[in-house]
């Protein structure tokens, strides 16, 4: 049985408080896994829209189609929107079960923090402290940063694990005029990352 971690504001219920997972699919957000379908929870046709709308998000990247994002706003108790990144390979004639085309290989919970910098910081600082305390052998960074591709600033916490893998929870403060070409909120970030996806977002 899945341990699940499920994020209220804040708090974080594990199943099983004693163990420290190193296997990121036993992590939740909304109830959704690292290594679930993403059929599970939206259509296929929603699912190749949001492929085709965010195809040119990642265009600083070296292989910027590696991977692709699909975002969802339906069904969510906590978050206001959620990202997921499954591998490019939707229309792959060599995959038979088309289930294996849309495995979701990272997850992102979403709050709007929106000309809330301040506030967004005090949130991320509570869910960080939150989840040092479940996880106390996690390793535990922060990193401020200017994103030279577009200007973004970022102020995250990581929670690193000995998979390679880590736990991010950061506020993203975009460049005003970059934020509204692209229609995007300033945001408070929960992620969960394998450490595939994270080389693959620093290979620019």
């Amino acid at each position: 049985m899945k341990k699940l971690i499920v994020l209220l504001f804040s708090i974080f219920f594990l199943s099983s408080p004693s163990v420290f997972a190193e296997d990121l699919s036993d992590f939740q957000i909304e109830g959704i896994s690292i290594g679930d379908s993403l059929l599970d929870y939206m259509t296929e046709e929603a699912i190749l829209a949001e492929i085709e709308i965010n195809k040119n998000d990642y265009y600083y990247l070296n292989e910027p189609n590696k991977y692709s994002e699909i975002y969802s706003d339906k069904n969510l108790q906590t978050f206001d929107s959620i990202a997921f990144i499954v591998k490019n390979n939707p229309t792959s004639k060599y995959i038979s079960n088309k289930n294996e085309k849309y495995i979701i290989v990272s997850i992102r919970g979403l709050i709007d923090f929106t000309n809330d910098f301040d506030g967004c910081i005090e949130k991320r600082d509570e869910i960080a402290e939150d989840l040092s305390i479940v996880f106390p052998s996690a390793r535990k960074t922060e990193k401020f940063f200017e994103h030279s591709a577009n200007g973004t600033i970022i102020d995250a916490i990581y929670l690193e694990f000995d998979s390679g893998g880590h736990s991010e929870v950061s506020c993203m403060d975009y460049e005003e005029t970059y934020r509204i070409k692209m229609n995007w909120n300033d945001n408070l970030s929960v992620s969960i990352d394998p450490e595939e996806i994270i080389l693959w977002l620093q290979d620019y």
